[in-house]
């Protein structure tokens, strides 16, 4: 069985194919429209290990997502934006960035996997 297929554009508007071209998922992530082609890459990077950690059954290292999360913070240093961006992000997709960082800043473990609401 293949892996869905994900369409994404510079505005940050993603659809999720499966391998039959069905839509799974379509939704946009919040970003600046200031940002620069690989400021988007980075953001889109921490966004997903976020997404990752929630959709993956081993969820996500954690040693990756800590990676993916300083380099989002060069891109967006600023905390009022950085929660302006978490705020929005949760709306969109029902995944919290501060409770994943909390749990991978807390655990003993390598991998960090998420639920809605825990």
């Amino acid at each position: 069985m293949s892996s869905p297929v994900l369409l994404y554009n510079k505005l940050g508007e993603f659809t999720i194919l499966s391998r039959w071209g069905a839509i799974l998922k379509n939704f946009s992530y919040p970003l600046a429209s200031d940002w620069t082609t690989d400021e988007i890459i980075t953001v889109t990077a921490f966004y997903r290990q976020v997404e990752d950690a929630y959709e993956l059954s081993q969820g996500v290292l954690v040693e990756a997502l800590l990676s993916a999360y300083s380099a989002f913070k060069i891109v967006v240093p600023s905390k009022s934006q950085e929660k302006q961006l978490g705020k929005q992000f949760e709306q969109l997709t029902g995944y919290s960035w501060y409770r994943t960082l909390k749990a991978a800043h807390e655990t003993a473990k390598k991998s960090v996997k998420m639920t809605i609401g825990g």
